[in-house]
């Protein structure tokens, strides 16, 4: 029986890339399936075969963008042994992520579509949601230093610091893209960790 169709003559894992990289550059909104074509080296029809439509061509740009640029970030919150290590770590690996010189200078996460038309609220929300999750990934790894012991459960709440730390996460990104470069993150970062302490330890009473 002969086969169904043409063969593809590209290849899926490299037009995802290209396609990435494009919407890195330009966010959502600014990126045309016609520019998206011309970037991937491909057909219009050939993108809505392969991928579908301008959105779910998106929602696996962001899933190979999470794979990729954003595993470092969460591979330090994973691995480092103490609440504290993996925070700091996290955040160093952010600035790292977000300064290096081949790539747009913030997180598509935080910045590849903020605002937009009204028919876009989808992939807004989509983007919410990983930000959401961003935020549940930091608060569950201070829950498991409570659980091993080297973070006492603080007076703030579990959930009141890690939104305090994923609000730091998103003004990296948006500091980046303004033009802070890795030095001048790298001071924001001791900034937000001096206030460690302070976020985890009891507060002291003085003497009756």
């Amino acid at each position: 029986m002969a086969a169904r169709g043409r063969p593809r003559t590209f290849d899926p894992d490299t037009a995802l890339r290209q396609a990435l990289d494009l919407f890195w550059e330009r966010g959502y909104e600014g990126t045309s399936l016609n520019d998206l074509a011309q970037a991937m080296g491909i057909a219009s029809a050939s993108i809505y075969a392969c991928f579908g439509s301008k959105e779910e061509l998106f929602r696996k740009v962001m899933a190979l963008y999470g794979a990729t640029s954003g595993e470092p970030p969460r591979r330090a919150l994973r691995e480092r042994p103490t609440a504290r290590g993996a925070i700091h770590a996290m955040l160093r690996a952010t600035a790292d992520e977000i300064t290096r010189p081949d790539t747009p200078h913030y997180c598509m996460l935080i910045l590849a579509a903020p605002t937009g038309a009204v028919e876009n609220h989808a992939v807004r929300e989509f983007l919410a949601g990983l930000r959401r999750d961003m935020h549940t990934t930091i608060r569950d790894r201070l829950a498991r230093g409570v659980t091993d012991g080297d973070l006492t459960a603080p007076p703030a709440g579990l959930d009141a610091i890690a939104r305090y730390y994923t609000t730091v996460v998103q003004g990296l990104s948006v500091q980046a893209r303004d033009g802070a470069d890795r030095a001048e993150l790298e001071g924001v970062i001791t900034c937000a960790m001096a206030a460690w302490d302070t976020l985890t330890s009891a507060p002291s009473h003085p003497a009756s």
